[in-house]
């Protein structure tokens, strides 16, 4: 605002932060019983004698400004969300941050199992880099995947590349099992078992591992079902063991199966000198999991 040097303005005239009759707050022109912004009086500001409003309220709005933190609307389940993605990442320690954070949302937002591993892991033994297939992330596949007996290879892909695989050790695997569009799985899972264990023994106590509901640290049993069917891929995988074989191996372990009601442990069969014969590093088997590696 200016002031014209005019007596009767420097005398009687003020010009202060006041609110005007149609709710602008700012500079207003005056006198003690005159308050009014140059929109709403002109008269009044011919009046005062040339007192005039430089820039008018209309031309300068109040800065859309946010005063408080409660005039911010936050959604409420946004701490939630955030918390547990923080620490779903610490414990899955993705290789690329977003690439996996753009799977976790995508299985949140479809409601299904996240690529998100049970619990903080170190790398394996057997691994000559720390980007390859460790257990928990084979776990955190066989919950996504395991629902049907076939899984699709694109979806496999997927969800092997959300948790940031490497892709040539998927297409060894997939190559390995002489697979189609459709996978099977627990033949997919057994070959990763075998990635990781690199004998038919490691292979298998991998999976009783990775498949049982015991606490961790317990026996790690799972079905001998479940256990002869990946038993006798994986051997049929190595080629120098024969179908006689593998029956009598299976056989062997029926009588302490019975005792535990169905079920069997890494200790049922680490120790069987049967089996050891059959995992030298000459077998086929090794060498094809050697490759997967």
């Amino acid at each position: 605002m200016r002031l014209y040097n005019h007596p009767y303005n420097r005398k009687k005239s003020t010009v202060a932060m006041r609110r005007c009759c149609c709710g602008y707050t700012g500079e207003v022109l005056g006198r003690n019983d005159h308050q009014a912004c140059l929109s709403c009086s002109p008269a009044l500001s011919k009046h005062l004698c040339g007192i005039i409003l430089i820039t008018p309220h209309t031309a300068m709005p109040l800065p859309d400004t946010m005063y408080c933190a409660q005039q911010i609307n936050i959604p409420p389940e946004l701490p939630d969300i955030l918390k547990n993605f923080t620490k779903a990442a610490i414990r899955t320690q993705p290789k690329d941050l977003l690439l996996w954070s753009a799977a976790y949302f995508r299985a949140l937002s479809k409601g299904e199992c996240l690529p998100v591993k049970d619990r903080l892991e170190m790398n394996v033994a057997t691994q000559k880099t720390d980007t390859g297939l460790t257990p928990g992330l084979l776990k955190t596949l066989h919950k996504q995947l395991s629902r049907t007996e076939t899984c699709n290879k694109v979806e496999l892909q997927k969800k092997w590349k959300g948790l940031c695989l490497p892709m040539d050790q998927l297409e060894t695997l997939l190559l390995l099992g002489s697979f189609s569009s459709e996978v099977n799985w627990m033949e997919f899972f057994a070959l990763g078992c075998s990635s990781l264990g690199g004998t038919l023994i490691n292979s298998l106590k991998y999976a009783c591992e990775i498949l049982t509901e015991d606490e961790e640290g317990g026996a790690a049993r799972i079905p001998f079902n479940v256990f002869a069917k990946l038993y006798t891929y994986l051997a049929h995988l190595d080629g120098d063991m024969s179908q006689n074989q593998i029956d009598n191996f299976l056989s062997s372990l029926q009588p302490q199966v019975e005792l535990q009601h169905g079920m069997i442990k890494p200790l049922d069969f680490i120790h069987r000198d049967d089996m050891d014969s059959t995992t030298s590093d000459s077998s086929n088997f090794a060498k094809a999991s050697s490759k997967a590696e």
